[in-house]
């Protein structure tokens, strides 16, 4: 029992640091091509990296990369009108002197064109709350390396609750909720010149945060109790992050759902509501599409390897007997 106690404590370590790793890593990633945006410019097309946290610039763009990107701005300035704020940011940073093109907002451009909401808009309430979840399965996962029930639902207690203070003080105290809202709305802006319309969605954004911070400590008050109560109930301290990849891919799934079926007639193509590429080549329009994991994915999936043989190593050990 010693010994499977050392694995169970080993493997959940690593899983602890590929935690750690992954939500500062890219998890997945997205590239357009298209006629207009030549490879000499956009060796890597126009890419975006999705972390938990929010989408980051994939582009690598420089020297004469970037005086062509530069050509295919001005061109498309010749369309432009108060809307196209993305375009005009994006020449913004290479005037400044910028040694790559942002290719999130050339991402939004397109978007745009078929009246697609800008990217910063998607997950609004998962992405500032992620750091959060995150400390929410660390807890849990060093909890289930005790192997005694009074250790183990101490350290629920202490983690919890440092997790919700946290949270609590992050949110309202500081204002990054209501920080994050305004953010929000201005994003929205960009494209939607309906300021009503925008109010509602940021009163959205606000109250489904605070519902989601309220349902993030009840379910921590009921892990306690749950653990406290019923002997095998320790067994989801570990299969909860082991789940991460599922939880990110379903999450990742549905809003680009959201984002292709929620189009509006301003776009400068119109195209019927659809589907983007989750996995693999798509096509919509002229454009070419290449949507796979990035290395920080693989992390996910060393914590669901870990986690999960140290959750049968555990059962093993209940069903003999031999843990508390």
């Amino acid at each position: 029992m010693e010994k499977q106690n050392k694995i169970i404590g080993g493997l959940t370590f690593l899983a602890l640091i590929a935690l750690v790793a992954a939500y500062f890593s890219p998890i997945w990633w997205v590239s357009l091509t298209a006629p207009n945006y030549p490879e000499d410019a956009f060796p890597d097309g126009i890419r975006i990296h999705f972390h938990f946290d929010g989408v980051y610039n994939g582009c690598k763009v420089a020297g004469k990369g970037t005086r062509m990107a530069n050509e295919i701005i001005q061109k498309d300035l010749s369309h432009d009108d108060e809307r196209y704020n993305p375009i005009l940011d994006a020449k913004k940073n290479i005037d400044k002197g910028a040694e790559g093109l942002d290719c999130v907002h050339e991402m939004n451009t397109i978007n745009h064109y078929v009246g697609m909401f800008p990217i910063a808009t998607g997950a609004p309430v998962e992405k500032p709350l992620a750091k959060f979840f995150f400390g929410f399965f660390a807890v849990m996962m060093i909890a289930f390396t005790l192997t005694r029930k009074k250790a183990r639902l101490a350290a629920l207690t202490v983690g919890f609750a440092a997790v919700a203070a946290w949270m609590l003080v992050d949110q309202f105290v500081l204002g990054h909720l209501e920080a994050h809202v305004q953010h929000y709305m201005q994003e929205a802006g960009a494209f939607f010149k309906e300021p009503d319309k925008i109010k509602v969605w940021g009163d959205n954004v606000r109250s489904y945060s605070q519902l989601v911070i309220a349902g993030l400590i009840a379910v921590m008050i009921f892990i306690i109790a749950g653990v406290a109560t019923v002997r095998n109930f320790q067994l989801l301290l570990p299969l909860i992050p082991a789940l991460l990849p599922v939880f990110f891919l379903i999450t990742y799934a549905g809003w680009l759902w959201f984002f292709g079926h929620n189009l509006h007639p301003w776009g400068a193509f119109t195209v019927k509501p659809f589907m983007p590429t989750v996995f693999g080549e798509g096509k919509v329009a002229q454009f070419s599409t290449f949507s796979y994991p990035y290395w920080g994915y693989g992390l996910l999936v060393v914590i669901f390897f870990c986690e999960t043989l140290a959750l049968l190593l555990r059962r093993k050990q209940l069903r003999e007997g031999q843990a508390e």
